[in-house]
């Protein structure tokens, strides 16, 4: 079967374990997973593109999958959460206790995904509205085309701090650390469903039980997602 998701910084390393487990418990079944911007993967399997799975970093994305009649809103279950945090340098010693921190001057760019392709930068940008700081802060941030690219770059000191899941933190801990956990407007919910196309629908439908299964959670939250 073939899965779209989301690509929003740890994925390749906890599908790749997922995967691993549903093929030793389904024989003759094989997982492959396509990669990519959630706006872009909905674009691609409306053109046709054979996928039996997609999986969302946000609720808002599959609404649109839904909307497009990509996948049918009764099979849509939600497997697992995140949360967004904010993350520094290992070595920084700016001193940050809230998202207001940001207008310090020690605090010259921070990187967020781009928020109108980027599921996390969504979440970055609604909670900086809601704080009051948007407008403040706008001319401070470095877009990235995903949250790993975020991550990379406060890893490697080119900004003062980035906005990430949670899950994403926790890949280099020796490069970044946590500053704070951001509150988000909307819970991070990662949504999955079969595809309304899908040649193989029972092995999709298997696929999307299986994430709800015990094992498929442990899995999930050894990477940091679901706590």
């Amino acid at each position: 079967i073939r899965v779209m998701c989301y690509q929003d910084g740890v994925e390749c390393e906890v599908t790749a374990e997922l995967a691993k487990r549903f093929e030793a418990q389904n024989p003759g079944t094989k997982v492959k997973f396509n990669f990519g911007a959630s706006g872009a993967l909905i674009q691609q399997i409306a053109n046709g593109a054979p996928v039996d799975v997609f999986a969302s970093a946000d609720t808002d994305t599959m609404d649109k999958a839904v909307a497009k009649g990509v996948v049918a809103a009764a099979d849509v279950k939600v497997f697992t959460t995140n949360k967004l945090v904010l993350i520094v340098p290992t070595q920084s010693k700016a001193n940050m206790q809230q998202l207001a921190d940001l207008k310090k001057p020690e605090f010259k760019r921070f990187a967020m995904g781009t928020p109108a392709s980027v599921p996390a930068g969504h979440y970055a940008q609604d909670a900086l509205v809601k704080a009051g700081l948007w407008l403040e802060l706008k001319d401070k941030i470095i877009n990235t085309a995903n949250v790993r690219q975020a991550l990379d770059y406060v890893s490697r000191d080119e900004v003062d701090a980035g906005f990430v899941y949670a899950s994403d933190a926790l890949l280099i801990q020796d490069k970044v650390k946590v500053a704070i956990q951001v509150p988000t407007v909307k819970p991070i919910h990662y949504p999955i469903a079969k595809v309304v196309g899908s040649t193989q629908q029972s092995a999709a439908q298997k696929f999307v039980e299986f994430l709800q299964t015990p094992k498929a959670q442990a899995i999930l939250k050894k990477y940091g997602f679901g706590q």
